[in-house]
């Protein structure tokens, strides 16, 4: 008889039935999904995000379907730390699968104080350092687009919290191990990637941007080849454990990161047209596994054959 894998994984100190998440933005807080999708089969929730106070977003339209894709740029509404403590962390509390709590703010001191206040809230389980997001800016640059300002948040952060925190990278840089490394050497406990995909598109008849900001985020399967190269040089960079995402919408893409070094992966827009994905993304996992003869989703973790180093040595 052929033995059950097992399918846990570890990020830092936050174990997880299966590796198998939903993203952050693309599942609100959870009661939303509550009575579509079996939250207790869910590796963790990871929260949209949160900041000290309630936020609005950007005016519509916010999001334009393309090929393959979704442009988005929602800005960021939520109802700030206290909001989210009150209206939505009591709900959280009742599952017993562990919280991911995406956080931001407009300046260093912002993520810390964010930070801190959650590090003694009991429900949550990790952070996740949203640095990434075109709408969380420093100047005229996002904060995860400059090693600088990226090491002074996570530092920040690191300082101010004990749980686990996990910095999502951004797509858009020129060397993505060079982040992850910074991510390892300022206390992360895991780097999650890649972030939506700078884009913009234009109604040719009105000859404006079909969404009110401009731009926005590109997400969905037209992302995912962009995503599991730069998973593959980020994870081959560091030792800390690697959250996969961008364009899962099948168990396939799920374990093509895994192979290619990721040791969990989180379903996100793919959520929007299904939102049982990231079941049958744990039960497709589940049946490779058995399939290729091997006993846990460690072994699939970095399996990948080639005789390149993903940093080029």
């Amino acid at each position: 008889m052929t033995p059950t894998p097992d399918l846990s994984a570890r990020i830092g100190s936050l174990s997880l039935r299966n590796p198998v998440m939903v993203a952050s933005g693309t599942f609100g807080y959870g009661p939303e999904y509550a009575e579509l999708v079996d939250l207790e089969r869910l590796g963790a929730i990871v929260v949209k995000g949160i900041c000290l106070e309630p936020t609005r977003g950007n005016p519509p339209p916010r999001t334009v379907e393309t090929p393959s894709g979704l442009i988005n740029a929602i800005g960021l509404p939520g109802p700030g730390l206290e909001g989210f403590v009150r209206e939505y962390l009591p709900f959280l509390r009742s599952v017993p699968t562990p919280v991911i709590v995406n956080i931001w703010g407009r300046t260093v001191e912002e993520y810390g104080e964010v930070a801190a206040r959650l590090d003694a809230t009991d429900g949550v389980h990790a952070l996740e350092i949203n640095v990434s997001c075109p709408n969380i800016r420093e100047g005229s640059h996002a904060f995860g687009v400059r090693l600088d300002s990226f090491r002074r948040v996570v530092e920040t952060v690191r300082a101010r919290a004990s749980k686990p925190i996990i910095p999502k990278l951004a797509p858009n840089v020129s060397d993505i191990a060079a982040f992850a490394r910074a991510a390892e050497e300022c206390g992360a406990d895991a780097i999650s990637l890649i972030n939506s995909v700078p884009a913009m598109a234009v109604d040719i008849e009105t000859r404006r941007p079909k969404l009110a900001n401009v731009i926005g985020g590109l997400t969905g399967p037209a992302i995912h080849p962009i995503a599991v190269k730069l998973v593959w040089e980020a994870a081959g960079a560091v030792r800390i454990p690697t959250i996969a995402m961008g364009g899962i919408v099948s168990p396939a893409d799920a374990i093509e990161f895994l192979i290619v070094g990721a040791a969990a992966v989180a379903v996100g827009t793919a959520t929007f047209v299904e939102p049982r994905t990231a079941h049958a993304v744990v039960d497709g996992i589940r049946e490779y596994l058995v399939r290729h003869g091997l006993r846990s989703v460690a072994e699939l973790t970095g399996s990948l054959r080639t005789g390149r180093d993903p940093c080029g040595g």
